[in-house]
């Protein structure tokens, strides 16, 4: 990919009732417009180019430490469990694509997240 903005957009974009918007100076998408997912991390914290997502329970941990130049703990909602995922690394988009998929399961109503395969 180009440019990891432009495909991590789409990958939250084609998930049902999902908007984006600024949020703390950084694109950060949310579920229906109210809840937040998944955000862009463009250097605001460090020089890493990163996003940061909700996870299920667990996940952060077991992929930090199974992997810490890909996943980190990210400031402020790391205590929540959601993973931050480096995006100046070597990218693996349908591995993304999942990530994305699970923080939206985790956020999203039920209803909204049954219609994901």
């Amino acid at each position: 990919m180009d440019d990891p903005l432009d495909a991590l957009r789409g990958i939250c974009l084609a998930l049902p009732e999902t908007t984006e918007r600024l949020s703390h100076g950084e694109p950060t998408w949310f579920v229906r417009d109210k809840k937040v997912f998944v955000m862009f991390a463009d250097h605001h914290h460090d020089d890493r180019l990163a996003f940061w997502c909700a996870a299920p329970p667990g996940v952060q941990a077991e992929l930090v430490a199974e992997d810490p130049d890909r996943f980190f703990r990210p400031p402020y909602v790391g205590h929540r469990g959601w993973l931050g995922v480096y995006l100046d690394v070597e990218v693996d988009w349908a591995e993304i694509t999942e990530i994305v998929a699970d923080a939206y399961r985790v956020i999203a109503p039920k209803s909204l997240a049954a219609r994901l395969p």
